[in-house]
């Protein structure tokens, strides 16, 4: 059974719709990326998929046992969150808060899953290093960190990578591809390059002009590099 599922799903504000009629199911274990130009509703369909925003009309339907406590979000990051003053152990441990149930500490559980996440992330050494003071790439590190404490079974990923250098980049889509296949981690990525999207995804979500769901070898099979007339590659 599906854990996620959006059914004749249409999304906007203030009940005016930007994409409609969505039809979309995600898996155990699948890593769906989201394609579509700038502009096209992508972002606005993530927060809808997390309850950040009602659906205009549709359903978004959670199986296979999932609850919304298990599924972890990293957004875009804003000039605000690069200069704030913390440490990255801090951040990182603060993913937990959704599990402490209102306990107003950690536990040696909670605090062990954090170490974990820093390991996972090639960041142990940057523990008491402040935030403020990483690369754009180390950022974004801590981040998924911060993230993996929270996510148990699915992670939202709104462009990952943007801003960051291709070596940056790259090392940040192998990351998430080892969470996925070594953790067994449900991706759902937003992404503007289609060409990482082809070479690490398992289902292509295209919106815009063109709305496409279904496998990788599906969508280069049956549909032209139509990505290109609408702008995704720059």
């Amino acid at each position: 059974m599906a854990q996620l599922m959006c059914e004749g799903l249409c999304v906007g504000y203030d009940g005016k719709a930007v994409l409609k009629d969505l039809n979309f199911e995600v898996a155990a274990g699948d890593y769906l990326c989201i394609v579509g130009a700038n502009g096209s509703g992508k972002s606005t369909l993530m927060k809808t998929i997390l309850g950040l925003q009602p659906p205009v009309s549709g359903s978004v339907i959670m199986g296979d046992g999932l609850q919304r406590k298990e599924i972890s979000y990293l957004p875009q990051q804003t000039a605000v969150q690069t200069d704030f003053p913390a440490s990255v152990r801090e951040i990182v441990l603060s993913g937990c808060q959704g599990r402490c149930e209102g306990r107003p500490f950690y536990t040696r559980r909670e605090k062990q899953l954090a170490l974990e996440s820093m390991e996972k992330m090639q960041i142990s050494l940057l523990s008491k290093r402040c935030y403020r003071t990483l690369s754009g790439g180390q950022q974004q590190r801590v981040l998924l960190a911060r993230a993996l404490c929270a996510a148990r079974k699915i992670l939202l990923l709104d462009e990952p990578v943007s801003g960051l250098d291709p070596t940056a980049a790259a090392e940040m889509y192998s990351i998430v591809q080892k969470l996925n296949d070594r953790d067994g981690i449900t991706v759902v990525m937003i992404s503007h390059d289609i060409s990482a999207a082809l070479q690490y995804a398992s289902h292509i979500l295209h919106i815009g002009e063109t709305t496409f769901f279904g496998t990788k070898a599906a969508y280069q099979a049956e549909f032209p590099p139509i990505w290109r007339k609408e702008g995704e590659v720059q």
